[in-house]
């Protein structure tokens, strides 16, 4: 089974809506996400309950719990590629909210990958 390509969504201005939760979420839910991206990667469609689950409409979920906190990462799948969107808390459902916002990311996406796709500034000298 070939890989699948993770990447982050890039919204209108070129940010990712994700990243900023990985500065603010505690350290030991961020380490958790790496394990699953690693699993998605490696995984593709076939990631399941309890580290993925599916929403609807073409939006899925990254999972984690830490303190009776449920934290989750929107993604979605364009081709071969994995589309890591957002992150959230949430306590029983994920609000309908945030998977319409998904929904129309994933649309935006389909049309114009290269648009929405976050490339990390460079730094670095």
């Amino acid at each position: 089974m070939s890989k699948t390509k993770i990447v982050f969504y890039a919204n209108e201005k070129g940010e990712s809506l994700l990243l900023p939760y990985f500065d603010i979420w505690p350290k030991k839910v961020v380490d958790k996400f790496y394990v699953r991206i690693e699993r998605l990667e490696e995984l593709g469609h076939e990631l399941k309950r309890p580290e993925a689950d599916f929403l609807r409409d073409g939006i899925y979920e990254l999972r984690v719990r830490h303190i009776k906190v449920n934290y989750r990462i929107l993604y979605f799948f364009s081709g071969k590629i994995a589309v890591l969107y957002d992150g959230l808390t949430k306590e029983k459902i994920v609000p309908p909210k945030y998977i319409n916002r998904a929904i129309a990311a994933k649309e935006s996406f389909d049309k114009n990958p290269t648009k929405h796709t976050y490339e990390a500034e460079d730094n670095e000298n």
